[in-house]
């Protein structure tokens, strides 16, 4: 059988769930469609997919074999396009948490999709980190100081943040003068990373960090910027999450001398070879995006 036909059936199979559903897409016949299965299964030396009654479960070896025909799938597309402009089509699916989904891709969507009328955007909200090979994702846009190994990590640009709090919280609790007195609050503090310390830079560029304590901690930031809004203590959040109530002044700006350490954004994918058309023209919009909004 043809080893890049099966290839491209397992590609199918992985990203639409099921062999039924591949069958439809490639307007071939259910058994034949098993039939590419068991052949990639004896290309590969192992099981690729568990089935079952109610689904099919990707293995260890399916992942890894997974990443390698995808780029023997882009690799024959490439060739057959020859040296032709190739149009973005089909479906990107990006995985994302809340705030990066509404501050980072929402000004960038609109856009894009009219560029590119043939490409197709699937945008999962999850404020943790995914298995790209598992939940079939080609790119995770995320905000943090540790990209997870394993994946290419394209930086695309930098995300600010503030130290602020209610006027009615800080009346009450007091406005803290140093880095130290935060130890002293009720700091609200975003879950995803270890550790329950901020870090800032000082007026000389030197690094400092204090440890805080607080009654309520959360992955997603809106929840956090909601809640130092309604007077529960103080936040550290994006400036794009607090800049309207900093702006309306139900939100005040702490410590101004120090500098909330930046996180860079990066868009996490498997793959620099052949990478599709569509997720490098989407990432570069994106990087455009987020340089413009800072000149």
């Amino acid at each position: 059988m043809d080893r890049v036909m099966a290839a491209t059936v397992f590609n199918h199979i992985c990203d639409l769930g099921s062999l039924s559903a591949a069958a439809r897409a490639l307007g071939l016949s259910r058994p034949m469609v098993s039939r590419y299965l068991d052949e990639m299964e004896k290309w590969a030396g192992a099981r690729l997919i568990h089935r079952s009654s109610r689904k099919l479960t990707i293995t260890p070896a399916g992942e890894e074999a997974l990443v390698k025909t995808r780029t023997l799938a882009q690799l024959s597309q490439a060739i057959g396009a020859g040296s032709g402009a190739v149009i973005p089509s089909g479906t990107l699916r990006v995985a994302c948490a809340h705030f990066t989904a509404m501050h980072i891709l929402a000004p960038v969507l609109p856009g894009f999709l009219a560029r590119y009328p043939e490409l197709r955007i699937e945008v999962e909200i999850n404020n943790q980190p995914v298995s790209l090979v598992g939940e079939r994702i080609d790119v995770a846009i995320r905000i943090t100081d540790n990209p997870e190994p394993g994946v290419i990590a394209r930086r695309l640009g930098d995300c600010e943040s503030v130290l602020c709090a209610s006027e009615g919280y800080l009346h009450q609790h007091g406005i803290p003068q140093t880095l130290e007195d935060l130890a002293q609050h009720n700091c609200l503090y975003y879950s995803g990373f270890a550790g329950k310390s901020w870090h800032f830079l000082d007026e000389q560029g030197e690094a400092v960090s204090v440890a805080i304590k607080g009654n309520l901690s959360a992955g997603i930031s809106s929840l956090l910027c909601e809640s130092a809004l309604a007077g529960m203590g103080i936040a550290l959040v994006p400036e794009k999450e607090a800049r309207e109530g900093l702006a309306q002044g139900r939100l005040v700006r702490l410590l101004p001398m120090l500098q909330p350490r930046r996180l860079a954004v990066y868009g996490l994918y498997l793959s620099r070879e052949h990478q599709p058309v569509g997720l490098r023209l989407f990432l570069e919009a994106i990087q455009e995006t987020m340089s413009n909004a800072h000149n």
